[in-house]
């Protein structure tokens, strides 16, 4: 019975779904910690591009990425949907992500995702775990550990 419940866990997924332009992505909610609103960021010297500085969330000094920068995208545009979404990553690692709006919830069965083929043309595709189909909606689902895995090499 045991065997039974593992296999019923794996068979979905709820993912937050955000979006950066027209596109919808797809954040396992597993890692999400927090959704905060906009708030002035304190810019960091020396640091890559796409790190836009850090933040202070109940004195807790969280850095702020920018996944628009790290994707390859257009500079994010700052508007009342903005949001931070505070990731607790599988080392235990906390980050904010900057995203232009958060849509909903969704479910996804293992059967509703696809996995997705590398293409070295396009620097986003590096940081998926897959596509998934939501009413007749694509939703590029993000890998957390590969989207912040250079930013772990760096320190």
């Amino acid at each position: 019975m045991e065997g039974l419940r593992e296999v019923e866990a794996q068979e979905s997924i709820q993912y937050i779904v955000v979006k950066f332009g027209d596109e919808q992505f797809g954040i396992d909610i597993k890692y999400i910690d927090n959704i905060v609103r906009m708030q002035r960021i304190t810019r960091v010297p020396k640091v890559q591009s796409y790190i836009k500085g850090v933040i202070n969330l109940r004195g807790e000094v969280i850095p702020v990425v920018s996944i628009r920068l790290k994707m390859g995208l257009e500079e994010d545009v700052i508007t009342k949907t903005t949001r931070i979404i505070i990731i607790k990553l599988d080392n235990g690692e906390v980050i904010g992500m900057l995203v232009d709006e958060v849509k909903e919830v969704v479910t996804l069965e293992t059967s509703q995702i696809e996995k997705v083929s590398y293409d070295s043309k396009e620097e986003k595709v590096n940081y998926l775990s897959g596509v998934g189909k939501d009413k007749g909606e694509l939703i590029s689902l993000l890998d957390m550990n590969l989207v912040f895995a250079e930013k772990e090499k760096a320190n």
